[in-house]
């Protein structure tokens, strides 16, 4: 009992990369302009979508939504990681690995139904344009952005109460950069075939499912934009759809390869680097997407910018 008892007491070990000391400047210098550009771009996003009036439509509304889910998703980790990279300490105590634990596991599935509920916005849009406004209204957005980080929360909290009741027999070393479930059940010593099945079963609902849904929904969006005869209307739902895709693939490709590969047996390394993928890489890349191919984002941003210099 003493043994299992000594990572509540003393917390536990992010190794991160301490098997290369060499890389960790290397690694903290990355990180930090990534989570930068990341507060930046998805701050923006949230800031035009609530202060132009044009932006003000379902699309912007579950965009502003993922802006948020993405600074709440990198901050809940990239923090702690780059103290550990910056120091020897590399110590994270026993409740904050639990709160990183929850926070990320919660935010991440909440990502995974709430790209299915913008499938959904682009879906109507494409294929139902008459009646977009009426089967879009404020009410339905808001009940399905609830849904998304409702079915995200309670996955969280059966995912990690299951794997915290592991027995860990004293050991604190987590060889990840962060406290998320697969690197915990790779510290347990107990029989982890039961929480490795339900991580499995859970993931797959919340990964490749919703990734189904999405690649179906998007083959009857190419039928719908192929029917259209404006050269002009294709390519706008064109860079929307495209937009959208690439974020779906970014985001559920790391999270199948990172949590439906069995925890004991994949490859540690690349596990670590997918962590950091779905953690820092694609909450920096998601505004630069939407921004870099919609018109609407960079008018809204001219318009604001065009503003502040008249009140300057």
């Amino acid at each position: 009992m003493e043994r299992t008892n000594n990572s509540f007491l003393e917390g536990f070990i992010l190794m991160g990369m301490s098997d290369h000391p060499q890389l960790e400047i290397i690694f903290f210098v990355v990180i930090l302009i990534s989570y930068l550009m990341t507060l930046v771009g998805n701050s923006t996003v949230i800031l035009l979508s609530h202060l132009d009036s044009r932006l003000h439509t379902p699309m912007y509304f579950f965009l502003s939504n993922l802006s948020s889910l993405d600074l709440a998703f990198t901050t809940s980790s990239v923090p702690r990681m780059l103290i550990n990279l910056w120091g020897p300490d590399k110590t994270i105590s026993y409740g904050g690995c639990v709160t990183q634990l929850y926070v990320f596991l919660w935010l991440g599935a909440t990502e995974c139904i709430l790209l299915v509920m913008m499938a959904f916005d682009r879906y109507v849009a494409v294929c139902q344009p008459m009646r977009y406004t009426i089967i879009m209204n404020p009410w339905l957005c808001w009940l399905l952005a609830a849904i998304a980080w409702l079915s995200g929360l309670g996955n969280s909290v059966i995912q990690s109460t299951f794997t915290l009741q592991l027995p860990l027999c004293g050991h604190r070393r987590v060889d990840n950069f962060l406290c998320e479930v697969p690197a915990m059940i790779k510290l347990a010593c107990g029989d982890t075939s039961l929480n490795e099945a339900v991580l499995n079963d859970v993931c797959t609902f919340f990964t490749a499912v919703p990734l189904s849904i999405v690649l179906i929904s998007y083959c009857y969006i190419a039928q719908a934009v192929l029917k259209i005869h404006s050269r002009e209307g294709q390519q706008k739902a064109f860079n929307t759809c495209f937009s959208h895709l690439v974020v779906v693939f970014l985001f559920y490709g790391s999270a199948i390869y990172g949590y439906l590969l069995p925890a004991k047996t994949s490859n540690q390394d690349q596990s670590k680097f997918i962590s950091l993928f779905y953690s820092v890489v694609t909450p920096m890349v998601n505004p630069l997407i939407y921004t870099l191919r919609n018109k609407e984002v960079k008018a809204a941003l001219r318009r604001l910018l065009g503003k502040q210099r008249e009140v300057g």
